[in-house]
């Protein structure tokens, strides 16, 4: 999800984040090109690549490149997916 400057709505970002042979995460999105964002958990990954994908919809606001086509979120629902890590 995205904060839009201008109104503050939220918006979707979809994300594909695969699991590295050598450890840890990779985000990238369909949605925003040019976003890849690595992590040590899901979480942490998930976090950073939420950062880039405001950074790089805020660069194309401010030079005013066409932005990505994202979807609003609802404000009365959202339905999610998260990890849970159980040590055990």
């Amino acid at each position: 999800m995205i904060r839009k400057n201008d109104s503050g709505d939220e918006y979707l970002v979809e994300l594909d984040v695969e699991a590295l042979d050598e450890g840890g995460f990779v985000a990238t999105s369909p949605d925003v090109q040019g976003l890849v964002a690595q992590g040590k958990t899901i979480a942490e990954t998930v976090d950073i690549a939420r950062d880039v994908a405001r950074k790089i919809i805020e660069s194309c606001i401010a030079h005013g490149d066409t932005l990505p086509k994202l979807r609003r979120r609802s404000k009365r629902k959202l339905v999610t997916t998260v990890p849970v890590h159980i040590v055990k």
